[in-house]
């Protein structure tokens, strides 16, 4: 058994380097297969987080006048949480709200001579919602109409903002639903093609095979040696993609993060990095094997 194994793989290897032109050309395509591959995932990686961020900017806020009782207000808090739609409810005091609005304009001498003036704080209280889904904010906002009276409520942004909340949420299932039709339909390409430069390279050992045959060699036997090589296929590939792959993410890493202050590319790579490399040994070993398996039983019928 062990005798036969080694001589399925140093066929498998000799075979390999025989053909080296068919060789390179079929890591080629397969380079570029896992090249797409692990762009898929990158750019999903990408997506998700740009997306994440742009339905974490979301959110309801709700001010309230400023005789509302703090118990009133934490009971709405309370009752909002309770809500399985609602991920998240911030509440912000007059005092929190006074203390931001200073911050956000401390460069601003009119208003803060303007606020210094003033003998109370103008602020209201507030709770800031976020919904798990962009689409869950109309019912959030319906729960919040039913739990609070207008005696109490200022002012509820969702109605100043709805258009935009609903184009946002349209947006953000729109590009996942491309994303997984793009992925998709890129892999059965890739796939596809790797499978017919695989069959070229089978094809091309035709009359080895036929001999193996007439002397009456197992399947396995026959089969082992291009199974083998879609192995090595893989193997090589998915080191050589992961290899081309890291300085373009090293280099782009600083411009994605202008465009998306929560992606760290670089960070992502390096502290994923075993994991790509065992997608892209996975899919790559998978392509060459299952590639050699499917065009070599042709010959084994014949």
């Amino acid at each position: 058994m062990a005798t036969a194994l080694y001589r399925l793989i140093r066929y498998g290897f000799q075979t390999f380097w025989r053909q080296r032109l068919l060789t390179v050309a079929t890591m080629v395509v397969i380079l570029l297969a896992l090249l797409v591959f692990q762009g898929l995932i990158i750019s999903g990686v990408v997506g998700n987080t740009a997306l994440n961020a742009i339905q974490d900017k979301i959110d309801i806020s709700v001010y309230f006048k400023t005789n509302t009782p703090e118990d009133e207000i934490l009971r709405v808090k309370r009752e909002l949480e309770d809500v399985e739609e609602v991920k998240e409810v911030e509440y912000v005091s007059r005092d929190q709200a006074y203390q931001r609005f200073q911050e956000r304009h401390q460069g601003d001498e009119t208003i803060t001579k303007a606020l210094e003036e003033l003998e109370e704080n103008p602020l209201s209280a507030s709770l800031n919602i976020k919904a798990k889904n962009p689409e869950e904010y109309a019912s959030v906002a319906s729960f919040l109409e039913s739990i609070v009276s207008d005696e109490l409520v200022e002012n509820i942004t969702y109605n100043q903002n709805q258009a935009v909340i609903d184009r946002l949420g349209a947006l953000i299932r729109v590009s996942r639903q491309v994303g997984v039709l793009a992925a998709i339909f890129l892999t059965v390409v890739a796939v596809l093609v790797s499978f017919n430069t695989i069959l070229l390279g089978i094809y091309s050992n035709r009359d080895e095979i036929a001999v193996m045959r007439l002397v009456g060699a197992s399947n396995l036997y026959v089969r082992g040696p291009f199974v083998v090589m879609g192995i090595i296929y893989g193997i090589i590939t998915s080191l050589l993609s992961l290899l081309l792959t890291a300085p373009v993410i090293f280099l782009s890493s600083p411009y994605v993060r202008l465009f998306i202050p929560e992606m760290d590319l670089a960070g992502y790579f390096t502290s994923n990095m075993f994991s790509l490399l065992f997608y892209q040994l996975a899919f790559g070993i998978g392509i060459g094997i299952l590639s050699s398996f499917i065009a070599i039983r042709r010959y084994l019928k014949t």
